[in-house]
């Protein structure tokens, strides 16, 4: 009896889990010594069960990975496959040392998707729904039970066996829908990390850092809600606060009751140093819990400052304005999907404030702490949302689930002072889900979705994206304004914007730009764009994003050039400038991104509107935004992956540099055009722009600023008098890129050998032999199927030490697939 109340006591703990960051010093990320298994198993045991000696009975075969890792992380830009939904297997063995007698043991998960099963040994521990909120499993007595078992000592040596059932199959009663514009990927592709804490610790801590209206001093105040499953009464709570240069301006020692919610500190604080995009002040709060002898020390940052959306006006920050300069972030990178390290993650957001960013939308669901806490140093102001993302609106579980993860993201990231807006939905009046499209349910769930966010922090606000019949629900709301791309020209920008401006109370532009294929320029970008209509909206609406049919608009007549992206965000930035109600815009996306609904994009299953490729590779348009944006000296001439120029031989070709210095002069070919100064309101380029001729042949252009600080670009190119023909043949190059590194490159070009500098085809490269293409990467020169830019193709092959053969074939059938030996 007593066996089967402890068993029953068990099942109903391991069933349970904590919605919150684990706070202590004693963590361990779980990286190595994973095994992983693509698809599923008949049960548990198969997972732990021994193979049969002198047998090799150890199918399914498993495969040594690290973590984080994601199902699909070549395989959701494989320009022939659907990406992979289903389940997935990973397996260690703990090496279990708790430091504390009687403390717990968690699995602190970072984030895992979509559902989650851990085991331990055969024991289910705890289940999870849900890929993007940071949660917790207490495996404390399935760890117990197990050390005690004999097979425990015989067979693992004394280890625990963990075995964790990830799965993102198709769910429609799940968020976020499959009709998303990014892939619900698989996998535990955030850290994990095995965590020790007292028999009583600090779960997590709240802390509201409010300045007053003068900015003169700031109210702090400390809670701390407890994980307490021994119902230990009292407590001794030691806390600590620093200011951002480390010293200790307040340290109180207290008895706390730590059941729920406690109250550790009210206080005042004199001249706060405040938190802002230039100067991100951090402070500091460190808790110590002592109970019977042991500690646990929990330590947040947090920030003093304070933010207003005016209404029909700017946004304020510490009482002066400031325009939120802004950017949108997926969870996606070239090679490992959305399982991105801590270091690539820093560059990431690094990248970004270089460009000159202070704001993010992180789209479309709730992502690492690790992206919290950069921008909490490099002052990058957020709007973090829940996965509440098209499809319509589900049932009971669906609208739990969307409740749980708001709270959940509420309660984990409430410290970050970068968070002033959690966001609730986007597009959620894109339909097709479910039979039932019901605008008044949708209503209703978004107004208990604002009140709850409320309820739980009212010191920020609520927005959502693209659902007109919930405007007036959510305090800031952006519409859909794709000026020049998805409708309309971008000349339609500031009257569009203005107009929906006075629908609501607070506007904020999320989502603009535009989608260009890396390495492809035009001499001409606005050819085939003369029959769109200006003046008849910039809304996205129903197929505006598919390449056929429909009205003229510039993302399906377009050429998907970097040539005309620069000069939509050019404009979109003197704009800009000239909008003193603004509040802000996003730009949709920083960074390229992985997406199933677009195959049939230049780079297969990419959007590629980002300002950097899918590796971080800055494409044109990055620069465009540092010379509107950054005030560290710099300067860009356009063109540096466009080798080959187009045009009459007497013909003037425009030239432009993007700089913010107050003057640039530019010199061809050793011959100086003049100097101009830069000025915002003359577009292109800010003023920067000069008609000059080139010559037949190798060309070379520099720009230098004049000034306190000069700097200067250079840049080499050849300029192509020939006219082409009709394509005839591919010509190849190799070189050498490393040690074991060649870069293929293909040139469409016509019988006389002139290169096709207009060529869209697609090209494929194949390989036999040693080597290995680096392909699926998602990148302009790293897929193994790419639509030509200028009429050029590149991939880069591994050599790995042995001779291959390359086939590159082109989608026009009179061309012959050429073969190329690498050795």
């Amino acid at each position: 009896m007593k066996r089967l109340i402890y068993t029953i006591c068990l099942l109903v703990a391991c069933l349970s889990t904590a919605g919150a960051k684990v706070l202590t010093e004693h963590k361990t990320r779980l990286t190595d010594n994973w095994l992983y298994l693509r698809g599923d198993i008949g049960n548990i045991w198969e997972a732990v069960r021994p193979a049969s000696p002198g047998t090799s009975e150890s199918v399914p075969l498993w495969t040594p990975v690290t973590l984080p890792h994601c199902f699909n992380a070549t395989d959701a830009v494989d320009p022939d496959l659907n990406y992979y939904q289903g389940p997935g297997w990973y397996k260690t063995l703990l090496d279990i040392n708790n430091p504390y007698p009687n403390g717990r043991i968690l699995l602190d998960f970072e984030g895992a998707g979509q559902k989650t099963e851990v085991y331990i040994y055969t024991t289910l521990v705890a289940t999870h729904t849900g890929g993007y909120d940071e949660w917790t499993a207490d495996i404390t007595e399935a760890v117990q039970a197990f050390a005690a078992t004999p097979e425990c000592a015989k067979r693992f040596g004394g280890k625990i066996p963990l075995s964790i059932r990830c799965n993102n199959s198709r769910d429609a009663e799940m968020i976020p829908s499959d009709l998303s514009d990014f892939n619900v990927y698989g996998g535990l592709y955030r850290y994990l990390n095995l965590v020790y804490v007292p028999e009583v610790s600090i779960e997590r801590i709240q802390i509201d850092a409010n300045p007053d209206k003068e900015l003169k001093k700031g109210t702090l105040s400390v809670h701390a809600f407890f994980y307490n499953p021994a119902d230990v009464r009292k407590a001794t709570a030691n806390i600590i606060i620093k200011d951002p240069s480390g010293k200790v301006i307040l340290s109180e020692e207290k008895e706390v009751l730590p059941l729920g919610k406690a109250a550790l500190l009210a206080t005042t604080v004199r001249k706060p140093e405040l938190w802002s995009d230039e100067h991100p002040q951090l402070y500091t709060c460190e808790v110590r819990l002592k109970h019977n002898n042991q500690e646990q020390k929990a330590v947040e940052r947090f920030g003093f400052r304070r933010f207003e959306f005016i209404e029909k006006g700017p946004f304020m920050l510490n009482g002066s304005r400031l325009l939120l300069r802004g950017t949108h972030r997926h969870e996606d990178h070239a090679g490992v999907g959305a399982a991105m390290t801590e270091s690539q993650m820093r560059q990431e957001m690094t990248l970004m404030k270089q460009m000159g960013v202070n704001f993010i939308r992180l789209g479309h669901y709730q992502q690492s702490g690790i992206i919290l806490s950069l921008c909490d140093e490099l002052g990058i102001l957020v709007w973090e949302e829940i996965p509440w993302c098209r499809g319509g609106l589900g049932g009971e579980r669906y609208q739990a689930q969307a409740k749980r993860m708001l709270e959940s993201m509420i309660h984990t990231h409430y410290n970050h002072p970068a968070i002033i807006i959690w966001g609730l939905g986007n597009e959620n009046d894109w339909p097709n889900d479910f039979p039932e499209f019901d605008k008044g349910k949708i209503r209703t769930f978004m107004k208990e979705l604002h009140d709850l966010a409320h309820q739980l922090d009212d010191n920020r606000v609520t927005a959502i994206r693209r659902c007109d019949f919930c405007k007036d629900i959510v305090d800031v709301y952006s519409p859909s304004i794709w000026a020049g791309w998805y409708r309309g020209i971008f000349t339609d920008y500031k009257n569009a914007s203005y107009h929906e401006m006075q629908q609501v109370k607070h506007f904020f532009h999320a989502e603009w730009g535009g989608d260009c294929h890396a390495r492809r320029h035009a001499e001409d970008p606005f050819i085939n764009l003369d029959k769109i209509e200006a003046g008849k909206g910039t809304d996205e609406r129903a197929g505006d994003a598919s390449l056929y049919g429909g009205s003229a608009r510039a993302s399906k007549d377009g050429d998907w050039s970097e040539s005309y992206m620069v000069r939509l965000i050019d404009w979109h930035l003197k704009e800009q400038e000239t909008m003193d109600w603004l509040t802000g815009s996003a730009y949709w996306p920083f960074k390229d991104f992985s997406t199933p609904v677009r195959p049939e994009n230049p780079v297969p299953y990419v959007n590629q509107k980002g300002v950097v490729e899918r590796d971080l590779t800055p494409k044109e348009t990055y620069y465009v935004f540092q010379s509107y944006w950054t005030k560290k000296p710099m300067i860009h001439i356009y063109g540096h992956t466009w080798p080959v120029r187009w045009g009459k031989a007497d013909e003037q070709k425009e030239i432009l540099v993007y700089s913010n210095c107050p003057q640039v002069e530019l010199l061809v070919n050793g011959v100086s055009q003049g100097m101009k100064k830069r000025n915002s309101q003359d577009y292109p380029a800010a003023g920067l722009h000069w008609k000059c001729r080139l010559q037949a042949g190798e060309n070379t252009v520099i720009a230098r600023s004049k000034g306190k600080e000069e700097v200067a670009d250079t840049l080499r190119f050849v300029y192509e008098t020939r006219t082409w023909g009709t394509p005839a043949r591919l010509q190849t190059k190799v070189t050498s890129c490393g040690t074991d590194l060649s870069l293929v490159e293909v040139q469409i070009v016509d019988t006389q050998g002139i290169p096709c500098l207009n060529a869209k085809n697609f090209i494929e490269f194949g390989l036999t032999g040693n080597g290995k293409l680096i392909e699926n990467q998602g990148t302009s020169i790293g897929s193994r199927k790419v639509q030509a830019y200028n009429g050029r193709a590149a991939i880069r092959v591994n050599k790995r030490n042995g001779e291959s053969i390359v086939s590159v074939r082109c989608d026009i059938p009179q061309i012959k697939t050429t073969f190329i030996s690498i050795k």
